[in-house]
């Protein structure tokens, strides 16, 4: 089991982290340790998952890796992203799956699948 997924997010970024993760997707954000706040960055707890966006000093998105967030409406996170102004590829190379491939506020690619019933 899995307790979070990290990824990485340039110095000084947490109001647009906060509009991205906890607006448009709906994540509610979790206060990070006292000991780790002055580090920077956000972590977000929703949807069965929990994110802890960490700040990189020479950030570059990750444009392969990325977490593979199962979702239960894929279409209704296709359209919430693209109504927010973000790229959406669906892509049905993953047998059972339907799933597609977007990108955070940063550039960091996510990918949403839904199971084929």
């Amino acid at each position: 089991m899995i307790h979070h997924v990290q990824l990485a997010c340039p110095p000084g970024s947490e109001d647009a982290l906060r509009a991205f993760y906890g607006d448009v997707l709906g994540f509610e954000e979790i206060a990070k340790p006292p000991v780790l706040a002055s580090r920077g960055g956000c972590w977000f707890r929703g949807h069965g998952i929990e994110l802890h966006l960490g700040v990189e000093q020479d950030f570059r998105p990750a444009r392969k890796a990325h977490p593979g967030l199962l979702v239960d409406n894929l279409d209704a996170w296709a359209t919430r992203l693209s109504a927010a102004g973000y790229d959406v590829a669906f892509d049905d190379d993953f047998p059972g799956m339907r799933r597609f491939y977007s990108q955070d506020c940063h550039g960091n690619r996510l990918e949403f699948l839904q199971p084929v019933s």
